[in-house]
Protein backbone atom coordinates (compact mmCIF):
# COMPACT_ATOMS: atom_id res chain seq x y z
CA UNK A 1 0.00 0.00 0.00
CA UNK A 2 1.47 3.30 -1.06
CA UNK A 3 1.20 6.28 1.25
CA UNK A 4 -1.54 8.77 0.60
CA UNK A 5 0.04 12.00 -0.56
CA UNK A 6 -3.16 13.81 -1.57
CA UNK A 7 -5.61 13.47 1.33
CA UNK A 8 -8.20 15.75 -0.30
CA UNK A 9 -9.95 12.76 -1.89
CA UNK A 10 -10.45 10.07 0.72
CA UNK A 11 -12.85 7.60 -0.81
CA UNK A 12 -11.81 5.09 1.83
CA UNK A 13 -13.27 7.21 4.59
CA UNK A 14 -16.40 7.89 2.55
CA UNK A 15 -16.94 4.14 2.28
CA UNK A 16 -16.09 3.56 5.91
CA UNK A 17 -18.53 6.23 7.03
CA UNK A 18 -21.30 4.59 5.02
CA UNK A 19 -20.38 1.20 6.49
CA UNK A 20 -20.24 2.61 10.04
CA UNK A 21 -23.72 4.10 9.75
CA UNK A 22 -24.96 0.83 8.30
CA UNK A 23 -23.58 -1.03 11.31
CA UNK A 24 -25.26 1.50 13.57
CA UNK A 25 -28.62 0.73 11.98
CA UNK A 26 -28.07 -2.99 12.56
CA UNK A 27 -26.99 -2.25 16.13
CA UNK A 28 -30.27 -0.48 16.84
CA UNK A 29 -32.19 -3.39 15.34
CA UNK A 30 -30.19 -5.57 17.74
CA UNK A 31 -31.29 -3.39 20.65
CA UNK A 32 -34.83 -4.64 20.03
CA UNK A 33 -33.66 -8.19 20.75
CA UNK A 34 -31.27 -7.92 23.70
CA UNK A 35 -32.17 -7.67 27.37
CA UNK A 36 -30.76 -4.15 27.70
CA UNK A 37 -33.10 -1.21 28.17
CA UNK A 38 -34.54 0.21 24.94
CA UNK A 39 -37.74 1.87 23.69
CA UNK A 40 -39.62 -1.32 22.76
CA UNK A 41 -38.74 -4.98 23.08
CA UNK A 42 -39.26 -8.07 20.96
CA UNK A 43 -41.20 -11.01 22.43
CA UNK A 44 -38.05 -12.97 21.48
CA UNK A 45 -35.65 -10.69 23.37
CA UNK A 46 -32.89 -12.54 25.19
CA UNK A 47 -29.16 -12.93 25.57
CA UNK A 48 -28.53 -14.62 22.23
CA UNK A 49 -27.61 -11.45 20.31
CA UNK A 50 -25.61 -9.80 23.07
CA UNK A 51 -22.10 -11.17 22.29
CA UNK A 52 -22.16 -9.61 18.81
CA UNK A 53 -23.50 -6.36 20.25
CA UNK A 54 -20.73 -6.32 22.86
CA UNK A 55 -18.08 -6.65 20.16
CA UNK A 56 -19.54 -3.75 18.19
CA UNK A 57 -20.41 -1.42 21.05
CA UNK A 58 -16.91 -0.32 22.19
CA UNK A 59 -15.89 1.27 18.87
CA UNK A 60 -18.93 1.94 16.67
CA UNK A 61 -19.52 5.57 17.72
CA UNK A 62 -15.89 6.46 18.29
CA UNK A 63 -15.20 5.49 14.68
CA UNK A 64 -17.93 7.85 13.50
CA UNK A 65 -16.60 10.72 15.59
CA UNK A 66 -13.07 10.12 14.25
CA UNK A 67 -14.28 10.19 10.65
CA UNK A 68 -16.35 13.26 11.47
CA UNK A 69 -13.20 14.95 12.75
CA UNK A 70 -11.34 14.18 9.53
CA UNK A 71 -14.25 15.53 7.44
CA UNK A 72 -14.42 18.60 9.67
CA UNK A 73 -10.76 19.42 9.01
CA UNK A 74 -11.16 19.32 5.24
CA UNK A 75 -14.28 21.50 5.40
CA UNK A 76 -12.82 23.96 7.93
CA UNK A 77 -9.77 24.57 5.75
CA UNK A 78 -11.98 25.71 2.86
CA UNK A 79 -13.90 28.57 4.52
CA UNK A 80 -13.47 31.47 6.97
CA UNK A 81 -14.29 30.52 10.55
CA UNK A 82 -17.40 32.70 10.85
CA UNK A 83 -18.98 31.53 7.63
CA UNK A 84 -18.09 27.93 8.37
CA UNK A 85 -19.62 28.15 11.86
CA UNK A 86 -22.90 29.55 10.49
CA UNK A 87 -23.04 26.88 7.79
CA UNK A 88 -22.20 24.13 10.23
CA UNK A 89 -24.82 25.27 12.72
CA UNK A 90 -27.59 25.29 10.15
CA UNK A 91 -26.61 21.96 8.64
CA UNK A 92 -26.72 20.19 11.99
CA UNK A 93 -29.25 22.17 14.02
CA UNK A 94 -32.04 22.06 11.44
CA UNK A 95 -32.15 18.22 11.29
CA UNK A 96 -32.01 18.02 15.09
CA UNK A 97 -34.88 20.48 15.59
CA UNK A 98 -37.03 18.83 12.92
CA UNK A 99 -36.10 15.37 14.12
CA UNK A 100 -37.05 16.10 17.73
CA UNK A 101 -40.37 17.65 16.71
CA UNK A 102 -41.44 15.16 14.06
CA UNK A 103 -39.21 12.13 13.43
CA UNK A 104 -38.49 11.00 17.00
CA UNK A 105 -42.04 11.47 18.29
CA UNK A 106 -43.31 7.98 17.26
CA UNK A 107 -40.50 6.40 19.27
CA UNK A 108 -41.73 8.05 22.46
CA UNK A 109 -45.35 7.31 21.57
CA UNK A 110 -44.88 3.57 21.18
CA UNK A 111 -42.53 3.37 24.16
CA UNK A 112 -45.09 4.99 26.46
CA UNK A 113 -47.92 3.02 24.85
CA UNK A 114 -46.21 -0.30 25.60
CA UNK A 115 -45.57 0.88 29.17
CA UNK A 116 -49.27 1.64 29.60
CA UNK A 117 -48.68 5.33 30.36
CA UNK A 118 -50.86 6.60 27.50
CA UNK A 119 -53.84 5.39 25.51
CA UNK A 120 -53.94 5.10 21.72
CA UNK A 121 -54.21 8.44 19.94
CA UNK A 122 -51.11 9.73 18.23
CA UNK A 123 -52.21 13.33 17.59
CA UNK A 124 -53.26 13.84 21.19
CA UNK A 125 -49.91 12.49 22.34
CA UNK A 126 -48.03 14.68 19.84
CA UNK A 127 -49.58 17.79 21.38
CA UNK A 128 -48.52 16.65 24.85
CA UNK A 129 -45.08 15.72 23.53
CA UNK A 130 -44.45 19.14 22.03
CA UNK A 131 -45.80 20.78 25.18
CA UNK A 132 -43.13 18.93 27.24
CA UNK A 133 -45.65 17.04 29.38
CA UNK A 134 -43.79 16.18 32.59
CA UNK A 135 -46.13 13.39 33.67
CA UNK A 136 -44.37 10.78 31.54
CA UNK A 137 -41.58 8.51 32.75
CA UNK A 138 -39.36 9.86 29.96
CA UNK A 139 -38.42 13.43 29.10
CA UNK A 140 -40.21 14.89 26.08
CA UNK A 141 -39.44 16.31 23.59
CA UNK A 142 -36.34 14.20 23.22
CA UNK A 143 -33.62 13.62 20.65
CA UNK A 144 -33.13 9.87 21.29
CA UNK A 145 -30.72 8.56 18.61
CA UNK A 146 -30.11 12.10 17.31
CA UNK A 147 -27.90 12.79 20.31
CA UNK A 148 -24.96 12.05 18.01
CA UNK A 149 -25.87 15.03 15.84
CA UNK A 150 -26.32 17.27 18.89
CA UNK A 151 -22.91 16.31 20.21
CA UNK A 152 -21.33 16.72 16.79
CA UNK A 153 -22.80 20.22 16.54
CA UNK A 154 -21.39 21.24 19.92
CA UNK A 155 -17.99 19.69 19.22
CA UNK A 156 -17.87 21.42 15.83
CA UNK A 157 -18.50 24.86 17.32
CA UNK A 158 -15.87 24.26 20.01
CA UNK A 159 -13.39 23.01 17.41
CA UNK A 160 -13.97 26.05 15.18
CA UNK A 161 -12.95 28.28 18.08
CA UNK A 162 -9.88 26.11 18.69
CA UNK A 163 -8.82 25.72 15.05
CA UNK A 164 -5.81 28.09 15.23
CA UNK A 165 -4.37 25.96 18.04
CA UNK A 166 -5.40 22.68 16.41
CA UNK A 167 -3.72 23.66 13.15
CA UNK A 168 -0.51 24.48 14.99
CA UNK A 169 -0.56 21.10 16.72
CA UNK A 170 -1.41 19.31 13.47
CA UNK A 171 1.56 20.98 11.74
CA UNK A 172 3.85 19.34 14.27
CA UNK A 173 2.40 15.88 13.61
CA UNK A 174 4.62 15.44 10.59
CA UNK A 175 8.14 14.38 9.88
CA UNK A 176 10.37 11.71 11.29
CA UNK A 177 9.81 12.32 14.99
CA UNK A 178 6.04 11.86 14.87
CA UNK A 179 6.35 8.89 12.53
CA UNK A 180 8.89 7.33 14.88
CA UNK A 181 6.55 7.90 17.84
CA UNK A 182 3.67 6.23 16.03
CA UNK A 183 5.80 3.37 14.68
CA UNK A 184 6.71 0.09 16.41
CA UNK A 185 3.29 -0.17 18.03
CA UNK A 186 3.10 3.47 19.05
CA UNK A 187 0.05 4.05 16.88
CA UNK A 188 -1.75 1.43 18.95
CA UNK A 189 -0.58 2.58 22.37
CA UNK A 190 0.19 6.32 22.41
CA UNK A 191 -3.26 7.64 21.36
CA UNK A 192 -4.78 5.16 23.82
CA UNK A 193 -3.46 6.93 26.93
CA UNK A 194 -6.17 9.60 27.40
CA UNK A 195 -8.90 7.01 26.90
CA UNK A 196 -7.37 4.77 29.58
CA UNK A 197 -7.31 7.80 31.89
CA UNK A 198 -10.97 8.57 31.18
CA UNK A 199 -11.95 4.95 31.82
CA UNK A 200 -10.62 4.97 35.37
CA UNK A 201 -11.67 8.50 36.28
CA UNK A 202 -14.57 10.13 34.44
CA UNK A 203 -16.25 6.84 33.57
CA UNK A 204 -16.48 6.03 37.26
CA UNK A 205 -18.07 9.39 38.08
CA UNK A 206 -20.28 10.21 35.09
CA UNK A 207 -22.44 7.41 33.66
CA UNK A 208 -23.42 7.88 30.03
CA UNK A 209 -26.70 9.80 29.67
CA UNK A 210 -26.66 11.34 26.16
CA UNK A 211 -28.30 14.35 27.83
CA UNK A 212 -25.46 16.73 26.85
CA UNK A 213 -25.29 18.74 30.08
CA UNK A 214 -24.05 15.98 32.43
CA UNK A 215 -22.39 13.52 30.05
CA UNK A 216 -18.79 14.42 30.84
CA UNK A 217 -17.22 11.01 30.31
CA UNK A 218 -18.83 10.70 26.90
CA UNK A 219 -17.73 14.21 26.01
CA UNK A 220 -14.14 13.50 27.01
CA UNK A 221 -14.01 10.34 24.90
CA UNK A 222 -15.90 11.54 21.85
CA UNK A 223 -14.42 15.04 21.67
CA UNK A 224 -10.92 13.63 22.09
CA UNK A 225 -11.28 11.22 19.20
CA UNK A 226 -13.07 13.90 17.14
CA UNK A 227 -10.12 16.23 17.78
CA UNK A 228 -7.67 13.45 16.95
CA UNK A 229 -9.39 13.03 13.59
CA UNK A 230 -8.92 16.77 12.99
CA UNK A 231 -5.23 16.58 13.91
CA UNK A 232 -4.27 13.62 11.74
CA UNK A 233 -6.62 14.25 8.82
CA UNK A 234 -3.82 15.63 6.65
CA UNK A 235 -0.90 13.93 8.37
CA UNK A 236 0.92 11.78 5.82
CA UNK A 237 3.02 10.41 8.67
CA UNK A 238 -0.01 9.00 10.50
CA UNK A 239 -1.48 7.40 7.40
CA UNK A 240 1.89 5.94 6.37
CA UNK A 241 2.30 4.29 9.77
CA UNK A 242 -1.27 3.03 9.64
CA UNK A 243 -0.64 1.47 6.21
CA UNK A 244 2.22 -0.52 7.73
CA UNK A 245 0.49 -1.36 11.02
CA UNK A 246 -3.17 -2.09 10.41
CA UNK A 247 -2.76 -5.84 9.91
CA UNK A 248 -1.04 -6.16 13.27
CA UNK A 249 -3.80 -4.04 14.80
CA UNK A 250 -6.36 -6.39 13.24
CA UNK A 251 -4.66 -9.38 14.85
CA UNK A 252 -4.75 -7.59 18.21
CA UNK A 253 -8.44 -6.71 17.79
CA UNK A 254 -9.42 -10.26 16.83
CA UNK A 255 -7.43 -11.79 19.67
CA UNK A 256 -8.79 -9.39 22.27
CA UNK A 257 -12.33 -9.81 20.98
CA UNK A 258 -12.01 -13.58 21.33
CA UNK A 259 -10.71 -13.19 24.89
CA UNK A 260 -13.18 -10.53 26.01
CA UNK A 261 -16.37 -12.06 24.63
CA UNK A 262 -16.60 -14.95 27.15
CA UNK A 263 -15.56 -12.55 29.90
CA UNK A 264 -18.35 -10.13 29.04
CA UNK A 265 -20.94 -12.88 28.65
CA UNK A 266 -20.06 -14.36 32.05
CA UNK A 267 -19.24 -11.07 33.78
CA UNK A 268 -21.54 -11.53 36.78
CA UNK A 269 -20.16 -14.97 37.50
CA UNK A 270 -16.47 -14.21 36.98
CA UNK A 271 -15.83 -10.70 38.24
CA UNK A 272 -17.41 -10.06 41.66
CA UNK A 273 -14.65 -9.59 44.22
CA UNK A 274 -11.83 -9.53 41.65
CA UNK A 275 -10.97 -5.84 41.48
CA UNK A 276 -7.67 -6.31 39.66
CA UNK A 277 -9.27 -8.54 37.02
CA UNK A 278 -12.04 -5.99 36.54
CA UNK A 279 -9.52 -3.18 36.05
CA UNK A 280 -7.56 -5.25 33.53
CA UNK A 281 -10.74 -6.11 31.63
CA UNK A 282 -11.72 -2.44 31.46
CA UNK A 283 -8.28 -1.44 30.16
CA UNK A 284 -8.22 -4.27 27.61
CA UNK A 285 -11.67 -3.22 26.36
CA UNK A 286 -10.29 0.26 25.58
CA UNK A 287 -7.34 -1.31 23.76
CA UNK A 288 -9.68 -3.58 21.80
CA UNK A 289 -11.80 -0.61 20.70
CA UNK A 290 -8.82 1.39 19.43
CA UNK A 291 -7.29 -1.65 17.71
CA UNK A 292 -10.61 -2.27 15.95
CA UNK A 293 -10.81 1.35 14.79
CA UNK A 294 -7.25 1.28 13.44
CA UNK A 295 -7.94 -2.04 11.71
CA UNK A 296 -10.97 -0.63 9.93
CA UNK A 297 -9.20 2.58 8.97
CA UNK A 298 -6.22 0.66 7.63
CA UNK A 299 -8.32 -1.88 5.75
CA UNK A 300 -10.34 0.90 4.13
CA UNK A 301 -7.17 2.78 3.20
CA UNK A 302 -5.71 -0.33 1.60
CA UNK A 303 -8.79 -1.66 -0.19
CA UNK A 304 -11.55 0.98 -0.42
CA UNK A 305 -9.71 4.14 -1.46
CA UNK A 306 -11.25 4.26 -4.92
CA UNK A 307 -14.34 5.88 -6.45
CA UNK A 308 -17.49 4.03 -7.39
CA UNK A 309 -20.50 5.13 -9.45
CA UNK A 310 -22.75 4.88 -6.37
CA UNK A 311 -20.43 6.44 -3.79
CA UNK A 312 -21.76 9.98 -4.08
CA UNK A 313 -25.31 8.70 -3.76
CA UNK A 314 -24.55 6.59 -0.70
CA UNK A 315 -22.55 9.36 0.94
CA UNK A 316 -25.44 11.79 0.65
CA UNK A 317 -28.14 9.23 1.47
CA UNK A 318 -26.61 7.77 4.61
CA UNK A 319 -27.42 10.72 6.89
CA UNK A 320 -31.16 10.72 6.04
CA UNK A 321 -31.05 6.96 6.59
CA UNK A 322 -29.58 7.62 10.02
CA UNK A 323 -32.27 10.16 10.91
CA UNK A 324 -35.09 7.87 9.76
CA UNK A 325 -33.91 4.44 10.79
CA UNK A 326 -34.70 4.21 14.50
CA UNK A 327 -38.25 5.49 14.11
CA UNK A 328 -38.82 3.00 11.29
CA UNK A 329 -37.38 0.21 13.46
CA UNK A 330 -39.74 1.03 16.33
CA UNK A 331 -42.86 1.34 14.15
CA UNK A 332 -42.06 -1.81 12.16
CA UNK A 333 -41.20 -3.77 15.29
CA UNK A 334 -44.48 -2.90 17.00
CA UNK A 335 -46.41 -3.83 13.87
CA UNK A 336 -44.56 -7.12 13.39
CA UNK A 337 -45.06 -8.12 17.03
CA UNK A 338 -48.74 -8.73 16.32
CA UNK A 339 -48.10 -11.50 13.80
CA UNK A 340 -46.59 -14.09 16.14
CA UNK A 341 -43.54 -14.62 13.92
CA UNK A 342 -40.59 -16.76 14.92
CA UNK A 343 -37.45 -14.92 15.96
CA UNK A 344 -35.60 -15.50 12.62
CA UNK A 345 -38.64 -14.53 10.54
CA UNK A 346 -39.25 -11.43 12.64
CA UNK A 347 -35.60 -10.38 12.41
CA UNK A 348 -35.48 -10.80 8.62
CA UNK A 349 -38.75 -8.90 8.25
CA UNK A 350 -37.54 -6.09 10.51
CA UNK A 351 -34.25 -5.71 8.63
CA UNK A 352 -36.14 -5.71 5.32
CA UNK A 353 -38.73 -3.16 6.42
CA UNK A 354 -36.10 -0.89 7.95
CA UNK A 355 -33.94 -0.97 4.82
CA UNK A 356 -36.89 -0.43 2.50
CA UNK A 357 -38.31 2.31 4.69
CA UNK A 358 -35.04 4.23 4.75
CA UNK A 359 -34.41 3.74 1.03
CA UNK A 360 -37.90 4.63 -0.13
CA UNK A 361 -38.13 7.51 2.31
CA UNK A 362 -34.92 9.03 1.02
CA UNK A 363 -35.53 8.34 -2.65
CA UNK A 364 -39.17 9.44 -2.89
CA UNK A 365 -39.87 11.75 0.08
CA UNK A 366 -36.57 13.54 0.72
CA UNK A 367 -34.26 13.54 -2.30
CA UNK A 368 -36.68 15.02 -4.89
CA UNK A 369 -37.77 18.02 -2.78
CA UNK A 370 -35.37 20.93 -2.19
CA UNK A 371 -37.39 22.26 0.75
CA UNK A 372 -37.39 18.92 2.55
CA UNK A 373 -33.77 17.89 2.00
CA UNK A 374 -32.30 20.34 4.56
CA UNK A 375 -34.60 18.89 7.25
CA UNK A 376 -32.63 15.67 6.85
CA UNK A 377 -29.19 17.24 6.60
CA UNK A 378 -28.99 17.25 2.79
CA UNK A 379 -28.03 20.60 1.31
CA UNK A 380 -27.42 21.49 -2.32
CA UNK A 381 -28.42 19.46 -5.32
CA UNK A 382 -29.42 15.83 -4.86
CA UNK A 383 -26.74 13.69 -6.50
CA UNK A 384 -27.45 11.06 -9.09
CA UNK A 385 -25.24 7.99 -9.48
CA UNK A 386 -22.49 8.73 -11.98
CA UNK A 387 -19.05 7.41 -12.87
CA UNK A 388 -15.98 8.43 -10.86
CA UNK A 389 -17.59 10.93 -8.46
CA UNK A 390 -15.33 13.69 -7.21
CA UNK A 391 -17.13 13.86 -3.87
CA UNK A 392 -14.90 12.67 -1.05
CA UNK A 393 -15.84 13.35 2.55
CA UNK A 394 -19.28 14.96 2.61
CA UNK A 395 -18.84 17.86 5.00
CA UNK A 396 -22.55 18.72 4.79
CA UNK A 397 -23.39 16.24 7.52
CA UNK A 398 -20.16 15.66 9.34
Amino acid sequence: MTAITNPARRYDLDWLRVIAFGLLIFYHIGMYYVTWDWHVKSPHAGHWAEPAMMLLNPWRLSLLFFISGVAFRFAADKAPAGAFARKRFLRLFVPVAFGMAVIVTPQSYFELLTKGEITPGYLDFWVRYLAADSSFSIIVPTWNHLWYVVYLLVYSLVAIALMPVLRQIAAKLEGGSFEALMGRGGILLVPLLPFILYRFTLDEWFPTTHALVDDWNAHANYFTIFAFGILVAKSDAFWRVLARSWRACLCVAVALGAILTPVWVNWDALMPGHDVAIAVAHAVRVLYAWAAILSLLGFAQAHLNRPHPMLGYFTRAVFPYYILHQTIIVIAAVWLSGFGLSAPAEFIALVTLTTLGCGLGYHYLIRPFPLIRPLFGVFGEAPRPKPAPTLALDSSVN
